[in-house]
């Protein structure tokens, strides 16, 4: 089989399927029905799932040059997936549209079964297809600037290439992936610190300039582990790594209840649970995958130091001083493999919302031994339908039409708007929520059509009357 052959078969299984389904929302004259921000892989399978539906008056943006949307090409600094080959991902329950499709209808089955973890490029390469194949439109190098409420839709400024243009939508979907909301969490300490001496994880980073020099590393996440490895890689005479925990961790404890249980369970459960399954988790925190730790460990300038807090830092003649709870060092370039936070309010596209989404932190029963400032604190505490809840009911009406469906969303709906395993149930459980939501929102005109509707099902020529009951009229 080619990959022509996949895109035939693909087209003849949603055509049995009767998809995309038949547009059907009304339309509203210089109004989009969803606009979607973000054009990464929840992105692209959030439009799919609306396309699918018939939703089609809809489209994504993203700030990316065509083909570069998400980190896969840019930030991401692994050399595969963490995920197994054989998750399905943004397929949709779509046979032809999964990666091994794509992969063995151009390498065939021999090369996948010899294959390991899926090189990252060529998971970029597949979302690439995935886009084409689907004919999914998106405007690329185009950011949303401003996001508020029109009275009963939603305003969003959008800056393209050539100009500014402002869409009204009836929805707006944040699809914007790892850094969510606020973007990377950045140590208190480097805040005052020149830019030029330190990154976060998912900046765009010129690892040449940092051959023959000193590199420090917080964190021991995967992304701290590929940031420590790319250094090297590109000739960085030592890297040292500052790791707050005494030990790493080893078990990866989501991966043990790992179901689709769990993907259409967790999000519905009591939240007491869903703190107390998240708050484990991030408690024992997730191990970097033990294949990125070798990338590290094989190179003989790599140093982990355990049970090392980053706790100060200070330009010293253009080099940077590090301060940590076992003494300090001198460097010539820091890395943050930090993480990413939740926190929104210095985003300045969303300024107008932000501080009126109510948090975790927020809910009166949100436990007093859980930090209000952590990760579950911030995180958004959000409806069924991913839509942001207002703190103070009545002072954002807007909320309620702008969704989250991104990594924010993970303690209020579990892990399906932001990792490979489980986007296509989040995707699915998006785009019934928002078809669902547009037919009451419009049961009116949907009314009006079903009465208008005069497509005759009988002709009057299939039977003939009987012009009397046999017997009637007789005792």
């Amino acid at each position: 089989m080619s990959l022509a052959d996949l895109e035939t078969r693909l087209a003849e299984d949603m055509e049995n399927l009767c998809l995309p389904a038949a547009p059907w929302v009304p339309a509203q004259d210089g109004v989009t029905d969803v606009l979607i921000v973000g054009a990464g892989m929840c992105g692209l399978a959030a439009l799919a799932e609306l396309q699918m539906l018939g939703i089609d008056n809809s489209f994504a943006i993203d700030a990316a040059p065509e083909g570069y949307e998400g980190p896969w090409d840019t930030f991401a600094r692994m050399r595969t997936l963490r995920s197994p080959k054989a998750l399905t991902g943004p397929a949709l329950g779509l046979p032809a549209l999964t990666f091994r499709a794509w992969f063995t209808a151009q390498w065939g089955r021999a090369a996948w079964d010899a294959l390991d973890k899926i090189p990252k490029g060529q998971w970029m390469d597949y979302l690439r297809w995935y886009r084409r194949v689907l004919d999914l439109p998106v405007r690329n190098e185009t950011r949303l600037t401003d996001l508020r409420g029109d009275g009963n839709l939603l305003r969003a400024t959008l800056d393209g290439p050539e100009r500014s243009v402002v869409v009204s939508a009836r929805r707006v979907v944040l699809a914007t992936g790892r850094s969510g909301l606020g973007g990377g969490a950045v140590p208190e300490v480097l805040t005052s610190v020149p830019a030029h001496l330190w990154a976060h994880s998912a900046d765009n980073i010129d690892f040449r300039k940092l051959e023959g020099r000193n590199v420090i590393v917080v964190g021991a996440g995967a992304s701290a582990m590929d940031n420590a490895a790319t250094a090297l890689e590109f000739g960085a005479a030592r890297v040292d790594l500052l790791i707050r925990r005494s030990s790493l961790p080893a078990v990866n404890k989501l991966t043990g209840i790992a179901s689709p249980g769990t993907e259409l369970g967790l999000g519905s459960l009591p939240d007491h649970w869903k703190l107390k399954i998240h708050g484990y988790a991030a408690q024992t925190q997730v191990p970097p995958p033990r294949h990125s730790v070798r990338r590290v460990s094989r190179y003989k300038n790599a140093f982990f130091h355990l049970g090392c807090a980053l706790t100060g830092a200070s330009a010293e003649n253009d080099r940077l001083r590090v301060d940590t709870s076992q003494g300090s060092i001198v460097t010539d370039f820091l890395i943050a493999g930090t993480g990413f936070r939740n926190d929104f309010g210095n985003r300045a596209e969303l300024s107008q919302i932000a501080p009126h989404v109510l948090s975790w932190a927020d809910r009166p029963d949100f436990p007093e031994d859980v930090s209000p400032d952590g990760p579950l604190g911030t995180a958004p505490y959000l409806a069924p339908d991913f839509t942001f809840l207002e703190k103070t009911p009545g002072a954002c009406p807007a909320l309620a039409r702008i969704h989250c469906f991104n990594d924010a969303a993970m303690l209020s709906h579990g892990k399906v708007s932001g990792d490979i395993p489980a986007v296509s149930v989040g995707a699915k459980r998006l785009g019934r929520a928002i078809a669902a939501a547009f037919f009451a929102e419009d049961v009116g005109l949907q009314f009006d059509r079903l009465q208008a509707y005069d497509t005759a099902e009988l002709n009057g020529d299939e039977y003939t009357p009987c012009p009397s009951l046999p017997g009637a009229g007789t005792q």
